[in-house]
């Protein structure tokens, strides 16, 4: 656990050996299997989840009751359904495994006890939210902007990894296209 937040955090901030210690017995590590849902819609979200290793899809559901994914998170990503998770409010989003994933997990008061007893824990925090509020405005955008073969292309290039670990429909839902029309661009690009 140390060495996964040691390298994150420190791109961020620094700690002294107390608050690593303090910080380490907030966080408790969950292992979750594959196809499993971690928060369910109309659930509260009770945590914040740090991915040491796996990936986990958020979706909702759309007025045909269809699921649509709304991010994929990975690695040394924050995961939660954080609209739910800042007010306590049900959530109309669902948090689940697509791989077996270990992750460590904070909820609402250890957090809380963290951005009181160790203040650059706000900074944290702070640069994560930021870093959510672009890749969403990107996400967004995308749709406006660019074509799906041009959607696609660039998810290959930054999350290429994924391609091989994530079922291609819900990749395919992610970038707002059709899994046939995912294929359809996979196979053009091929015989490029």
């Amino acid at each position: 656990m140390e060495d996964h937040f040691k390298a994150i955090f420190g791109r961020i901030t620094t700690f002294s050996d107390a608050e690593w210690n303090e910080i380490r017995s907030c966080f408790r590590e969950v292992n979750i299997p594959s196809k499993k849902l971690v928060t369910k819609i109309g659930d509260v979200e009770k945590n914040v989840y740090f991915i040491i290793n796996g990936v986990l899809r958020l979706f909702c559901l759309n007025p045909k009751n269809e699921e649509v994914t709304i991010f994929l998170f990975k690695e040394n990503h924050y995961a939660s359904c954080f609209q739910s998770f800042l007010t306590q409010s049900e959530s109309d989003q669902a948090l689940e495994s697509i791989t077996d994933c270990t992750l460590l997990a904070i909820d609402k008061a250890k957090l809380e006890q963290l951005y009181e007893s160790i203040p650059q824990m706000n900074l944290v925090t702070r640069v994560v939210a930021e870093q959510r509020f672009v890749n969403a405005q990107r996400i967004f955008t995308s749709q406006i902007m660019y074509t799906p073969e041009e959607r696609y292309l660039h998810f290959e290039k930054e999350h290429g990894d994924l391609l091989l670990r994530v079922p291609h429909h819900i990749i395919s839902s992610f970038l707002g296209i059709t899994p046939v029309s995912m294929s359809r661009i996979r196979r053009r690009i091929t015989q490029k």
